[in-house]
């Protein structure tokens, strides 16, 4: 039994089995949901006797309102170096026990030590975040050190993988860095983040709200985005962030590690009865997905939000890839302002760290109404089409059903620069759906009918006939293959094994300008 295992069995009598990340582990579940310490939770993060800490004797250089009396060595904040199955990572974990976690000048700079030092080797970097924000005593001097941090967020951004969790409250400036990482995780019930706190907006709006309603890891989580994901407790966090780790490379320059596995014929029957014969009953596309992928390997990604399209990481034949995904059960998988943002902002993650994306596509549409159009339907939809437009990475379609309108062209078409388009043989490619396009080709002749109802079905019948479906799209070249859906995963395997060394030489420029 490790050291890890011995502490956690020492904390509490009563121990239970609890899945965590996939494997199954013992685990105190009294101490599961009490808070860890800083340095309990970088010891239970990084491979055992592999961390290495920097600044441990570093102080805080305040001298104003009594502080000269009031030293902690490290300034709250542990810092330093490890492995995670083998792999160097830096970390930061947040001493909440020390000023409440809040953040000094010489804090900062410990932060920032590390981050250089990660880009410049080319790890990740994992920030355990439990601060109550800027150090009131120290005035400016707090201000500057959370902008230098900021700083290096958006520098080391694309170059490595940024994770941040957020074990604990992070108020005001302490928000700010998780939201520029690459993917936040929350642990439910302990933590919230918000820029301003509810006695503020109680004073400034009038508003009663908790911590937890304002900014709760539920709430990040399902209303505003924020959150990746949750977790139940600092442990399931723990191994959150070490599962997510395993699908990412160690910096940009990398691939991520493919897994060893066992080709065999790749036939997978239970595609072929997954999407009903009536094109508008719902069908859960998370079906599809495992029917596709590596067995259990499917981590998602902003689960709870915009629920009409998933995102998340998979393996196919052992390699990491990137999935996107409408969702029938959800508003028929139309693309909103929040889903076309959840997805282009996955688009650009993987694209960052080259891992190749794989689109499943069941789309009616844009979701119609005043509250989008005033949101900004038109330039959210557009950060989905410039993200896509933008990847170089391997990237392959398969329609399963539905590709209407603007969204066939957004959703990853050959137009936009996707490497393969497939799609099974019910797939409907059209302008959009075969009644409402009949009513409008052919108005006259149903108004002048004795029984519209009929010629409106027999028009309905003639259109889908002609465009309803995959294959005048395949005599153009738009889509590559007709493929029935038990071949799916075989077709997907070789197209991405072929994909493997794909290379793209963009047009010289200092950025895009993705409309923002």
């Amino acid at each position: 039994m490790d050291l890890k295992q011995q502490k956690i069995d020492k904390l509490n009598k009563d121990i239970a089995l609890s899945k965590i990340g996939g494997g199954e582990k013992r685990i105190d579940k009294q101490h599961a949901n009490k808070k860890l310490t800083a340095r309990e939770r970088i010891d239970y993060l990084l491979d055992e006797g592999s961390f290495e800490e920097i600044g441990a004797l570093v102080t805080h250089r305040s001298t104003d309102f009594g502080m000269e009396n009031q030293i902690f060595y490290g300034d709250g904040v542990v810092t330093g170096y490890g492995t995670i199955s083998g792999r160097l990572v830096y970390t930061y974990a947040q001493d909440f026990t020390v000023f409440g976690g809040s953040l000094s000048e010489t804090h900062a700079e410990k932060i920032c030590k590390i981050m250089d030092m990660a880009v410049k080797v080319g790890a990740p970097i994992i920030g355990l975040n439990d601060s109550g924000g800027a150090r009131i005593q120290e005035g400016v001097r707090s201000l500057g050190g959370y902008a230098d941090i900021f700083y290096r967020n958006v520098q080391a951004s694309g170059v490595i993988p940024q994770i941040s969790a957020v074990m604990g409250p992070c108020a005001g400036g302490a928000v700010y860095s998780p939201a520029m990482t690459d993917f936040t995780i929350m642990v439910e019930n302990t933590t919230y983040m918000f820029v301003t706190g509810p006695n503020v907006v109680k004073t400034v709006t009038n508003e009663a709200v908790t911590s937890e309603e304002l900014g709760g890891a539920l709430t990040h989580a399902t209303k505003s985005g924020v959150a990746h994901r949750t977790s139940e407790n600092d442990i399931v966090c723990l191994e959150d962030v070490k599962k997510l780790l395993s699908y990412l490379p160690q910096n940009n320059t990398e691939n991520p590690k493919k897994l060893d596995i066992k080709i065999d014929n790749e036939i997978r029957d239970v595609l072929s009865d997954i999407v009903p014969d009536n094109s508008h009953k719902p069908y859960d596309m998370h079906l599809v997905i495992s029917g596709i992928i590596d067995k259990d390997s499917f981590y998602e990604i902003h689960k709870e939000y915009a629920g009409s399209i998933i995102v998340g990481f998979a393996r196919l034949g052992g390699r990491s890839i990137g999935i996107i995904a409408n969702q029938p059960m959800a508003f028929a998988g139309v693309l909103g302002v929040n889903s076309s943002r959840k997805a282009a902002r996955f688009t650009r993650t993987c694209d960052c760290f080259n891992i190749p994306l794989l689109v499943l596509v069941d789309v009616p549409g844009f979701l119609p109404g005043t509250d989008q159009e005033w949101n900004g339907i038109i330039v959210h939809g557009a950060k989905l089409l410039y993200a896509l437009s933008e990847a170089t990475v391997p990237r392959v379609t398969v329609i399963t059903r539905k590709a209407y309108g603007g969204a066939y062209d957004v959703m990853n078409s050959k137009h936009i620069g996707a490497d393969f388009n497939y799609a099974w043989p019910g797939a409907e490619i059209a302008v959009m759906g075969a009644k409402g396009a009949s009513e409008i080709i052919f108005r006259k002749e149903i108004a002048e009918a004795d029984n519209p109802e009929e010629k409106l079905a027999e028009k309905e019948a003639e259109y889908a006939k002609k465009f309803a479906n995959p294959y005048r799209a395949a005599k153009r070249g738009f889509i590559d293959e007709v493929i029935l859906p038990k071949n799916t995963r075989r077709k997907l395997l070789k197209a991405f094994d072929m994909l493997e060394n794909k290379k793209v030489d963009r047009p010289k420029r200092k950025h895009g300008n993705i409309p923002l």
